[in-house]
């Protein structure tokens, strides 16, 4: 099963963004999902990474929790 890791930071307030992302992906995906954790960081960070595989990077990428769920989902068919 996928392992989804939400890296963001605590000093940015980026907490509800990671909710955000994790509440979507286990409402669509979450009996295929062995788990979605939260990881502390700062620095600016908001990474999310499956399989520990980076799939959204704040820096490269706009932020859409449509987009990011969009990316987990070739890891739960493979």
């Amino acid at each position: 099963m996928t392992a989804v890791e939400i890296e963001y930071c605590v000093p940015c307030g980026m907490l509800n963004r990671a909710q955000d992302v994790q509440e979507a992906l286990l409402r669509q995906f979450g009996e295929s999902l062995d788990r979605v954790s939260l990881v502390t960081g700062d620095d600016g960070i908001f990474v999310v990474r499956a399989d520990g595989e980076v799939i959204f990077d704040k820096t490269a990428d706009d932020y859409d929790v449509d987009a990011i769920v969009r990316r987990v989902k070739p890891y739960l068919q493979s």
